[in-house]
């Protein structure tokens, strides 16, 4: 259903749910090898023809991505953005090096990062932290790309539900049960705001995880294969290994975007200089 956030056009939140419903009933057994081919296959055929970007924070899913991505084709540029001293910097600057990656980065001061941070809390005209906090990497990222006139990007969204990348998959007894439910809960949690924040600042993003037929492959991963106590996304860590990424990086534990960059921490900090909540702050940037 979703092939890529298009200038925000989005489904319905009754539709996402419906065809969510319908993946589940199509969904059978499946293994690694399913995965890996449908995974190929999910980011090939999205690759367009002019030049793109990849949303490139240097965790296991847009590093994956940078690695499969590099095999078919050169054409395309990878945006990083991060507070001075970010775990995302330094995971994108080993891979970016490492793979000979076109790799455009910028280390914001502290201070810097309320530019972002208040143009997504407008965008997005919500008072949400985390919400906020997300949109401004992108937000970021996307300012670096327009020098390069660049506005179609991979991004790793729907990975996390698929393959059980959140904490709450630790605490279920019933993991691909929980994977189910998140990615129904995805519409109103991460696709409007994603809709919100493209159309906003007129660019698309591909989202391969999303495709229906990995969505397939990968719930038809049994849970324990995904999560245990050590390790989320065990299955897509294991993948990414073996298609020759290096272990440190695709076991690197996860951390969201708002978190790794450290715009979480500086959106903090500054609230704390001017004697706010973060919450009280969130609300004087709209």
């Amino acid at each position: 259903m979703i092939e890529q956030f298009e200038a925000g056009k989005l489904p319905t939140e009754e539709n996402w749910a419906k065809y969510i419903d319908e993946l589940r009933q199509k969904t059978v057994p499946s293994s690694k090898e399913d995965v890996m081919r449908v995974l190929v296959t999910a980011i090939e055929k999205r690759v367009p023809k002019e030049k793109f970007g990849l949303f490139f924070s240097g965790g296991v899913d847009s590093s994956l991505l940078a690695l499969l991505l590099k095999k078919s084709t050169d054409n395309f540029v990878c945006y990083s953005v991060g507070i001075k001293g970010s775990k995302d910097l330094a995971a994108a600057r080993k891979l970016a090096e490492e793979l000979k990656l076109k790799w455009v980065h910028k280390e914001f001061a502290e201070q810097e990062v309320e530019v972002p941070l208040r143009k997504a809390a407008q965008i997005l005209k919500t008072e949400d932290c985390v919400a906020i906090g997300v949109a401004s990497v992108i937000v970021a990222a996307t300012e670096l790309a327009e020098k390069d006139g660049i506005k179609t990007f991979f991004g790793g969204l729907g990975s996390e539900e698929i393959f059980a990348g959140y904490e709450r998959h630790e605490k279920v007894s019933d993991v691909n049960e929980e994977c189910w439910r998140g990615l129904k809960n995805m519409w109103k949690r991460d696709l409007i705001r994603d809709a919100t924040v493209g159309k906003a600042l007129g660019i698309s993003v591909l989202v391969p995880f999303l495709d229906d037929n990995l969505i397939k492959a990968a719930m038809g991963i049994p849970g324990d294969r995904k999560i245990n106590s050590e390790h989320r996304k065990i299955i897509l860590r294991e993948l990414a290994e073996e298609f020759g990424l290096p272990k440190e990086l695709a076991w690197r534990p996860k951390q969201a975007a708002q978190y790794g960059s450290g715009f979480d921490k500086a959106m903090r900090h500054l609230a704390h200089k001017k004697g706010m909540r973060q919450s009280e702050y969130a609300q004087k940037l709209i």
